[in-house]
């Protein structure tokens, strides 16, 4: 046992004795704070429905399959397919997804894990250089940088077990749009000139991103044929369609014939899976969020144990920043030092939920200074990609939908599988493919996360939603390991009564225990707010990138729905039906 590990186990100890039930998964039975409880948030039905995505295409597809009879978890299929085509440098068939959802008619919460796998032959030697550097072109492009997509899988278990219409028919609309063609947003154009020089390294990548051999531009039609003939195969087939037969052989003989590690065994023994989520109470609220193999689920609930023993409504904003991102600081030294794949990695999550260890972790927050990184036992965290999505669904009759899917770095891997259109993923890296050695973000990652042949990498993906007495939201982000702490940032303010609209403008900040500064937003502290926390010792940091958070409200006491998009993205949407 590790000496960090021994000193937060007898910190725990200690608390225990005043006592304290779990639950048998190892939540704790009883909230540390108490608050009028929520109520049951399929009680009734708003009769009218909600999507809010990134791009107006996704949530439009979305809401053509509810018109059409279909369900949240249907027009989750159809947005996520959607994104596929409209928004590949953010997600899309050849990479994964974290879902959580809830179902109206029996009040049923469940997390889909859709997170990639490594192949069964991960070799960490190919991932260094001769010197025994990391070697960051494997790990970011080409197909060595992938692993074995999970999103395909997910969406067919959503249909199949959640949904109310063929699965043909919830994807019809991404296949529509694949066929006819649609113009790219400014994002998509500026991404794939960002990195077309690494897309010309692979004749189907520079075929796809580059007709013409030019980036296409932002009025003109692009069409994604290959990936329709790719997602036609899902509709009629479901896993078989891209996991077995034309498909899976064309992805497994171009990913060799680039070098690559893919076996036909690796895709067709790959699983979409049910997992029970993280749920948290704070303030009379509940939250329902992601558990292993992300990390964001537990971070965001060890915040809100810590948080729940201060009343941040009574403080100013210095105050409450202080504590904020002292909490931040305290669950990001813990997030990546134990948390992995829970097929591969035992977990002490009783420790790490228990608010009895969230009342040891606040004894050591001083009221009016910043406490050093330095000062507290040692974790290394890895982050995930900058380039996600997160769409938020709820629909007529109260089933919800909180989706975050990922391909990683922009256009991720930049590698095309031969005609299937697909473009794969570069989450290896999100692996600690070198024990002690930063990955593209600077960050260092554990043993619990090495690769081992099918297993997921960590994520902080973290789709939630949110539980109170009249009010309920379903929210997520992207943004790398600063999709936890917006998430977090988004449940507070919506907790403390903001709209989806007010949520989604708020400006940001942000702190991961290393480096040991605060990154902020331009114009989130005025010029007094920044003085007052540089004298308590923070070092604050302007940050430029942000992910683009979509959020959807229920007001139960009102019955009305309310849907925002992120302003920092003018191409998406966020609708009521």
């Amino acid at each position: 046992m590790s000496l960090s590990l021994n000193w937060r186990v007898a910190t725990l100890s200690l608390l225990l004795v005043t006592g304290g039930a779990f639950a048998a998964d190892g939540l704790p039975a009883k909230p540390a704070t108490t608050a009028r409880p929520a109520s049951h948030a399929s009680a009734q039905r708003p009769g009218h429905a909600a999507i809010a995505s990134a791009n107006f295409h996704a949530t439009e597809a979305g809401l053509e399959i509810l018109a059409k009879g279909g369900n949240a978890f249907d027009a989750a299929v159809a947005v996520a397919a959607t994104l596929s085509i409209v928004e590949p440098e953010s997600s899309g068939i050849g990479g994964g997804f974290m879902a959580v959802l809830h179902r109206a008619k029996d009040g049923r919460n469940v997390f889909i894990d859709a997170r990639e796998t490594a192949p069964a032959a991960v070799n960490v030697k190919d991932y260094l250089n001769p010197d025994g550097s990391p070697n960051r072109d494997t790990a970011l492009n080409g197909p060595l940088s992938s692993g074995i997509p999970g999103e395909p899988a997910g969406l067919v278990l959503i249909a199949n077990r959640y949904g109310r219409l063929p699965l043909a028919q919830s994807l019809a609309p991404a296949i529509r749009i694949a066929r006819d063609g649609f113009k790219p947003d400014e994002r998509l154009h500026d991404a794939i000139d960002e990195v077309q020089k690494d897309l010309r390294r692979w004749p189907a990548s520079a075929a796809k991103y580059l007709p013409g051999d030019k980036v296409p531009a932002e009025n003109e039609i692009w069409k994604d044929p290959d990936q329709a003939r790719t997602l036609e195969l899902i509709a009629a087939h479901g896993n078989d369609g891209f996991y077995h037969g034309e498909t899976a052989r064309k992805l497994v003989a171009a990913v060799q014939a680039a070098g690559g590690n893919w076996t036909l065994a690796d895709l067709a023994s790959y699983q979409a899976k049910e997992r029970t989520p993280i749920t948290v109470d704070y303030r009379g609220y509940k939250i329902i969020t992601a558990p292993p193999p992300s990390s964001g689920g537990v971070a965001i609930a060890e915040i809100l144990n810590i948080l729940s023993g201060y009343d941040l409504t009574k403080m100013d904003q210095v105050q409450r920043v202080h504590y904020i991102v002292e909490a931040m600081r305290r669950a990001f030294r813990d997030h990546n030092d134990y948390l992995g794949d829970p097929d591969f990695v035992k977990m002490p999550l009783d420790m790490l939920l228990s608010p009895f260890y969230a009342d040891g972790l606040r004894q050591s927050i001083l009221p009016d200074k910043a406490t050093p990184s330095s000062m507290l036992p040692r974790s290394e965290a890895a982050d995930p990609g900058m380039h996600t999505t997160h769409f938020s669904i709820i629909d007529a009759d109260g089933n919800m939908a909180a989706v975050t899917a990922t391909v990683n770095t922009t256009l991720a891997s930049k590698f095309v599988a031969g005609d299937t259109g697909v473009l794969l993923n570069n989450e290896m890296d999100d692996f600690a493919l070198v024990p002690n050695k930063p990955n593209v973000y600077g960050l260092l990652g554990s043993k619990a996360n090495a690769p081992v042949g099918g297993k997921r990498m960590l994520s902080s993906m973290s789709p939630s939603i949110v539980i109170g007495a009249d009010r309920t939201a379903v929210i997520g982000s992207p943004g790398g390991s600063t999709i936890i702490t917006q998430v977090l940032e988004g449940i507070l303010h919506f907790i403390d009564g903001q709209t989806a609209q007010q949520i989604t403008a708020h400006k940001r900040f942000h702190h991961q225990y290393m480096p040991d500064v605060v990154m902020m937003e331009d114009g989130t502290f005025d010029a007094a707010t920044s003085d007052a926390l540089t004298k308590m010792g923070y070092t604050l940091k302007q940050r430029e990138s942000w992910g683009f958070m979509n959020v959807v409200t229920w007001d139960r006491k009102a019955n009305k729905l309310d849907a925002a998009s992120d302003p920092r993205r003018p191409s998406g949407l966020g609708k009521v039906q």
